[in-house]
């Protein structure tokens, strides 16, 4: 713990330009100011006027930096976040990035930081910092496993081999996982990481933005906790050769603000479903699906005769952000027993309600310790990047299960949505489930054991920066 004024750190946040990374990089600065330090978290202008705003006790330890970003032929006007363009566009967004490289390193060099805590994208920034005399730490928002299924720094750094790789080649579980595990990607989910190996329109591959970034870096900090699945940490250590430094897993606080009223209503109709009858749906705000994917859910959710409440709101560069194309006459069928709700929910304070008894989610990291920490039940219908390889994590720990899909290009029907739905919310079957799942909270919602995390963490940047070394 910090002693005294001398103790205490500077450290700047520079997350990637998403806000499923930016979110959890706020959370951190703020557990990280509790303690008394200062941060400087830089993103665009865009992305900081669109944060929630801080609470007033951190008005002076918190500073947020606005550095533009460049234009990159490409990418449309305004666009500063993921969820503002396609899911092709995002290697624009990438480039763009990189186009603010000046101005942070001008940034670094008027206020020498103690620290720069970045995400995956700025492979240029090690020579500034080294030149700056400023540790660096790289800050992954996903688990363990994840990184760990990418290999070593050098693997990526080598790029893609000769032959090119397929997506079989990731169906298979690494051969430097020494331990039995379920973790390989479908094939539908494997095309992206075939993708990731060959070199964009940012000059480089995503792998090898990854492995420049984390190579050399003086500490890897990962959302995980050696509660769950640890032997993951001890083999991201041997894989790196760096130190791995557990945050905990972050579980966030419920707000107890009103959002216009949204809660209020949506509070009504919780309210008035029996305790633990309610299935919350919610893909997440960087998951688009087509409409015979929506139309599929829809009709499952239907078919399964189980409450539901349905978070959908399409992404902004979509047009119309309320208007979503659901099956004829469904809202009709469904009134009373479900909700579809087409603008910004509370997820926390709907995971927290009593009568929430299941969550079916893309799998985004964030979501599933939100879940989790109430014992929440997962339906577990996974799309992009890490997702898949959590669904199979946790289906082999038996707190959810996947819903069934084509293994080639990933559609599912409403049979499947059904039967999953079913099983885990009220089928006999999947008691073992729902029993296990409320077991799991007792890690994922344990907020003195994350707690911990942090204060072990910052611990280790008093103890590891470079300035108060001469290093």
């Amino acid at each position: 713990m910090a002693n005294g004024v001398e103790n205490k750190l500077h450290i700047v946040m520079f997350p990637w330009l998403a806000f499923g990374h930016i979110i959890p990089y706020l959370e951190l600065s703020k557990l990280i100011a509790q303690k008394g330090h200062k941060i400087s978290f830089i993103s665009t202008p865009r992305n900081i006027d669109r944060l929630p705003k801080l609470p007033l006790e951190y008005s002076t330890s918190i500073t947020l930096v606005k550095i533009p970003l460049p234009h990159v032929d490409g990418l449309p006007e305004n666009a500063e976040a993921t969820m503002d363009i396609h899911t092709k566009d995002i290697v624009y967004l990438k480039k763009a990035l990189d186009g603010m490289e000046l101005e942070l390193t001008s940034f670094l060099e008027k206020t020498s930081p103690d620290w720069v805590i970045h995400d995956f994208a700025p492979y240029w920034l090690a020579p500034i910092t080294t030149r700056l005399r400023i540790s660096r730490g790289f800050f992954r928002v996903v688990n363990a496993w994840f990184l760990a299924f990418g290999g070593s720094t050098d693997m990526m750094l080598t790029g893609s081999s000769n032959p090119p790789p397929t997506p079989e080649d990731f169906m298979v579980t690494p051969k430097w996982i020494p331990f039995e595990t379920k973790v390989a990607f479908r094939h539908h989910e494997a095309k992206w990481v075939v993708d990731a190996m060959q070199k964009n329109v940012s000059g480089v591959s995503d792998i090898y933005r990854s492995g420049a970034t984390i190579k050399d870096v003086d500490v890897v900090i990962i959302r995980h906790c050696c509660e769950f699945e640890s032997q993951w940490l001890k083999l991201l250590e041997d894989l790196y050769h760096r130190p791995i430094v557990p945050v905990g897993l972050m579980p966030p606080s419920l707000d107890n603000s009103d959002n216009n009223g949204t809660w209020t209503c949506i509070k009504e109709w919780l309210d008035e479903q029996t305790k633990g009858s309610v299935v919350y749906v919610a893909l997440g705000s960087e998951v688009t699906i087509g409409p015979s994917e929506i139309n599929e859910l829809a009709y499952g959710l239907e078919l399964s005769g189980v409450a539901f409440f349905w978070a959908l709101r399409k992404r902004p560069y979509s047009g119309n952000m309320d208007y979503v194309e659901l099956p004829d006459g469904f809202e009709e069928r469904i009134h009373g027993r479900g909700i579809v709700w087409k603008s910004w929910v509370p997820q926390l304070k709907l995971l927290s309600h009593e009568s929430v008894g299941g969550f079916l989610t893309h799998c985004g990291w964030s979501s599933i310790i939100e879940g989790l920490m109430f014992g929440h039940p997962l339906i577990m219908l996974p799309f992009l990047v890490d997702q898949g390889l959590n669904a199979r994590i946790l289906e082999d720990k038996e707190i959810g299960i996947e819903i069934p899909r084509n293994e080639e290009d990933g559609s599912y029907t409403r049979d499947s949505v059904s039967s999953s739905v079913k099983l885990v919310m009220v089928e006999k079957d999947g008691r073992k489930i729902r029993e296990k799942a409320k077991e799991i909270s007792s890690i994922f919602g344990n907020r003195r054991l994350h707690d911990k995390y942090i204060e072990d963490l910052i611990q280790f940047l008093e103890d590891h920066r470079k300035m108060a070394n001469g290093a």
